[in-house]
């Protein structure tokens, strides 16, 4: 009765008692006794398996990308610092600010959802990280037209090969995960949230936060180290 009273007086999406615990995932003792007093909850996995099969595909090819830029970067030391040195860091710095408010946004939308914390306020943290995710859009298109400008294309070098193939694809996927935060944003939105809605929201963050992940090793690899 007490779970019903506290869901209905939100002016938010509606989500259970039930549906929240069962999204937190199990909870379990840490032992009393000894060094180890208190208490501690073993999380669950966000999201579905699917995803993280998908991610882990993912992360394995950047892997292998990063393990060739690092390759090519020893046997051509000279022309890396010199073609990184060509690069504007300010748009590195400003685009990497934008994705670490948008991951954070999105950990507070997800929260918000799923221990039902203030849910109205849930599509207002995914409307934020969009905005972050196009303000990224909008400097990398600055970026690549100040770099063309100066003639600097995929063809100038090996570095600038890499730079246009790992940013690029790097793009891709921020742009398909500005897709998958209107879902977030949509679902949010719900009046009535259910556990399968929760468990699709954390598939899509976790997207989102690799995203970001793959974004933060890109910033200092190829605008900082020399």
């Amino acid at each position: 009765m007490s779970q019903t009273t506290e869901t209905s007086a939100s002016d938010g999406p509606e989500v259970s008692g039930s549906v929240a615990a069962a999204a937190r995932g199990p909870i379990a003792a840490e032992p009393t006794d000894g060094e180890g007093s208190g208490r501690w909850s073993v999380g669950h996995i966000p999201g579905e398996a699917g995803i993280w099969i998908f991610i882990l595909g993912d992360m394995t090819l950047y892997a292998a990308l990063f393990g060739s830029f690092i390759y090519d970067r020893s046997a051509h030391v000279e022309q890396f610092n010199t073609s990184s040195a060509t690069l504007h860091t300010a748009f590195g710095m400003v685009n990497t600010l934008l994705l670490l408010v948008s991951s954070i946004s999105v950990v507070y939308g997800i929260r918000s959802v799923r221990e039902g914390l203030n849910p109205k306020r849930a599509p207002l943290f995914f409307k934020l990280a969009f905005l972050c995710a196009l303000g990224f859009v909008v400097n990398k298109f600055f970026e690549y037209s100040d770099l063309l400008h100066n003639q600097l294309d995929p063809t100038e070098n090996t570095f600038y090969t890499y730079y246009y193939i790992l940013t690029g694809i790097h793009l891709t996927h921020l742009l398909a995960g500005m897709a998958v935060l209107v879902f977030l944003w949509k679902v949010a939105a719900k009046p009535k949230i259910a556990a399968p809605d929760i468990r699709a929201m954390e598939s899509g963050a976790s997207f989102w936060h690799v995203v970001d992940l793959l974004w933060i090793v890109l910033f200092p690899l190829l605008y900082l180290v020399s």
